[in-house]
């Protein structure tokens, strides 16, 4: 049985935004390895779930970074006890294999979480969800060196339908 607090998001909260982003998605992702250095550009698709009653939004996506396949995963949620965006991340270049867990305080959009990897000194990276309408939204991702400078990575405009 469901609370009250999760009934009320998932009619017009955080949980409300996340379930309406299920459905297929096609796009475009950048990566830069460098700041300013664009590094790839490439389609991409994606499919997205909400799962587990609503609670959670699992993205499984396929695309190439230089010609090379990538798939990976991302599930987002709101842990409304803890008032803490989440995020676990896995793909088949970036984390090798890890997974990464993201998380923030908060619990309403803008989606943004702060994860970090490696071995020490440890780099952040932070992911921003925006919902740009109905029919897009936008992931990008942040490298953040242990200095604290950061660095756009990665980003992926997301446009509803299948390829």
């Amino acid at each position: 049985m469901a609370s009250p607090q999760f009934e009320n998001s998932l009619n017009d909260g955080i949980h409300a935004d996340l379930k309406s982003l299920a459905g297929s998605w096609t796009g475009t992702t950048k990566v830069w390895f460098e700041p300013g250095k664009l590094a790839d550009e490439s389609p991409f698709s994606a499919e997205a779930r909400s799962v587990l009653g609503h609670r959670f939004l699992h993205v499984e996506y396929q695309g190439s970074l230089q010609g090379n396949r990538i798939d990976g995963i991302m599930i987002l949620g709101c842990s409304l006890g803890m008032q803490q965006m989440q995020c676990a991340w896995i793909d088949s270049f970036h984390n090798g294999t890890a997974i990464m867990f993201s998380e923030n305080n908060g619990t309403s959009f803008p989606f943004s979480v702060k994860g970090s990897y490696g071995s020490e000194p440890k780099w952040g990276w932070r992911t921003n969800l925006e919902i740009n309408s109905p029919e897009k939204f936008t992931i990008t991702m942040f490298n953040i060196s242990p200095d604290g400078e950061e660095a756009k990575a990665v980003e992926m405009v997301f446009e509803r339908g299948s390829l």
